[in-house]
Order: C-alpha cells, then sequence, then structure tokens
C-alpha cells in the first residue's frame, strides 16, 4: 500500500474511515478518490462535491498541526458567512492545482496532501480566503528569511 493509506502511522486506516461515513456507494466511490491520486478535499477540508462535510486534521502530520488551527478558523468563518465557497469546479480545479505542487515537491509518487511540504504556501491561501494579509511578518527582510510558525498566526482576525 504504501502511501496509499492515509493515517495508517497514526493506528487507523483515514481513506476508509472517511468512507465508512457513507452508505451511498456514489459518496462512498467518490470521497478519498482514486489510490493514485490526492484526496480530493478543498483547502485540505471540503470535498468538492459534498461541501455539507468538513474534515478536520485528515491530512495533518506532527509537522504541521497548527495549520489543523488555522483551518478551524477558516471553517468556522466559512460556517459564519465570512465567504462563500467557490463553484465546484473552481475547487476541483484547485484540488488538482495542490495536487501538482504536491507532485512536484515530493520525493516518490505519494498521497500526501501538498500541505506537509508546504504549509506556507497552503496557509496563505487560507489567510487570503478569509480577508486576511498572507504576509504575517514585520518587514521585507523579515517576510524573504525568517521561517513561519504557530506564533505568525496568533493575532489572524478575519475581515
Amino acid at each position: 500500500h504504501g502511501g496509499r493509506r492515509r493515517g495508517s502511522h497514526r493506528g487507523f486506516n483515514g481513506d476508509q474511515n472517511i468512507k465508512d461515513m457513507f452508505i451511498s456507494k456514489y459518496f462512498h466511490t467518490i470521497v478519498v478518490g482514486s489510490t493514485s491520486t490526492a484526496t480530493p478535499l478543498y483547502r485540505e477540508c471540503i470535498h468538492p462535491k459534498i461541501p455539507q462535510l468538513a474534515v478536520i486534521g485528515y491530512s495533518d502530520n506532527y509537522a504541521n498541526v497548527y495549520t489543523s488551527e488555522l483551518r478551524s478558523k477558516w471553517l468556522a468563518y466559512f460556517m459564519d458567512g465570512g465567504f462563500r465557497l467557490p463553484s465546484v469546479k473552481a475547487m476541483q480545479r484547485d484540488v488538482l492545482e495542490c495536487e501538482k505542487v504536491m507532485k512536484r515537491y515530493s520525493r516518490e509518487e505519494s498521497r500526501t496532501p501538498c500541505i506537509g511540504l508546504l504549509p506556507t504556501w497552503y496557509n496563505d491561501r487560507l489567510c487570503e480566503d478569509m480577508g486576511c494579509n498572507p504576509r504575517r511578518k514585520n518587514g521585507f527582510f523579515a517576510e524573504l528569511f525568517e521561517s513561519y510558525g504557530p506564533d505568525d498566526y496568533n493575532d489572524l482576525h478575519p475581515k
């Protein structure tokens, strides 16, 4: 299975757990995608064809736990009416873009989501969706040379 089973390193089979939430064969089939593609979740959270379901933490690892917190803020802001999701086609294009980025920077064939590889790129997108400036550092040189971490998102206030 290699990289096909999400969450297996944590003692559970994430793909199967997500599939098992659905009785419908259609949703069971589409929810995690194929074994050769990334799981098709917009912003690693919402399936384009099942926007009523949000999944937090499915694609995370210990290195980017703060991204789950940021994604939770994003989801709360969305649920509060702060922004609307794009069309199904636009979300599907975004998922494909994320997959292309993942494959470009991944060393092996993997279904690992792009946020594990490029958390700052991903977090910038969440900030932009919420109307927040993704540039979280003080100054041009800090933006270029300092790494991003959890403290950079503490004072995030969606508009």
